[in-house]
């Protein structure tokens, strides 16, 4: 049975990746850091008693930002798949907290490669890059020979972060990918993100519980997929013969102000009317649009996204609906 490692499984990504894993027979191992409260929420629906013989999921505790935690799980575990998607990954919240973002987005990459070559197993690697290295970008669409021009300490992060993965891969002969995903959205979103700031609005002004939704840049584009697609490409990078770097991407750019429009309107409603513009939520240097193009992706092992733009937003803004109306 083959067994895999996902760093972030309390996450969006990492949830639909595990679901994915054990569709697939695999053993998962999700690693979770230790806090008052347990924040597994997206996890419940496959999560069983770990005591139980038969589970295939199992979460143990570690931290990207400590080395000791990541050594004895990799002795421990001895994956034979890792997939990095643990990050601080809040673009605006890397402003404020950059030295943190730094350790653990990008240095806490390094020491789980690091751990991976002191005990010496063979595992194949997977590290979540983002479209955010393009930033300013020099190009477009963006492609894996398109210059990285970073905007954010997050950004600058997950540079370091490809950097050493590439590195590694070339200094240790370890099978090492770095999937370069442009943004993917889903229902389980974080709701501090616009994508599900915005669909969690309709949903509470429909039901009398909001008024207003304050928002930054409108005009900011980006490259909209669907969380569910992303993973399958994660898992197809590591079956390949040879380790590479690939671009995930729909090769469609739409704006803030076309994802509100297709959110509030799929349910009757003028977002001109509840939105306001508040500059706290700008970045000081801002990313006008990301695009990319999956070609090689698509030429290497057949991945194509399956969701639309209309579909995302239209699933995402459903959710939250229900979700309203369970008293969520």
């Amino acid at each position: 049975m083959t067994r895999a490692l996902i760093t972030g499984i309390t996450g969006q990504d990492g949830s639909y990746l595990a679901e994915l894993l054990l569709s697939k027979g695999y053993e998962v191992y999700g690693m979770i850091r230790r806090a008052s409260t347990f924040t597994t929420s997206r996890l419940d629906h496959i999560y069983r008693d770990p005591h139980d013989p038969d589970v295939r999921l199992r979460l143990v505790y570690g931290d990207l930002s400590d080395s000791s935690s990541l050594n004895q799980i990799i002795k421990t575990v001895r994956p034979d798949e890792v997939y990095n998607l643990g990050a601080q990954s809040h673009v605006r919240t890397s402003f404020d907290i950059p030295e943190y973002t730094v350790d653990v987005t990008g240095l806490g990459t390094v020491r789980l490669l690091e751990a991976i070559r002191e005990a010496g197993v063979k595992t194949k690697f997977y590290q979540a890059s983002s479209s955010e290295l393009f930033g300013l970008a020099r190009e477009t669409p963006q492609t894996e020979t398109t210059p990285f021009n970073p905007r954010s300490p997050y950004a600058c992060a997950k540079a370091l972060a490809f950097y050493a993965t590439a590195n590694y891969r070339d200094a240790y002969d370890l099978f090492a990918c770095n999937g370069i995903l442009f943004n993917h959205e889903s229902p389980r979103r974080g709701e501090t993100f616009v994508t599900r700031k915005i669909t969690r609005a309709v949903a509470d002004i429909l039901a009398g519980r909001q008024r207003k939704l304050y928002l930054g840049n409108l005009d900011a584009r980006r490259d909209w997929g669907y969380a569910g697609d992303y993973v399958v490409g994660m898992w197809l990078m590591l079956q390949q013969p040879r380790p590479d770097d690939y671009v995930l991407a729909t090769g469609e750019s739409h704006s803030v102000r076309e994802f509100l429009d297709e959110a509030f309107s799929s349910r009757g409603l003028a977002w001109r009317d509840y939105v306001e513009i508040d500059q706290k939520y700008f970045r000081p240097t801002e990313v006008d649009e990301l695009v990319g193009d999956a070609s090689k992706a698509r030429r290497q092992f057949g991945w194509s996204p399956n969701v639309t733009f209309k579909e995302l937003v239209r699933m995402m803004v459903d959710f939250d609906i229900e979700g309203v109306r369970k008293g969520q």
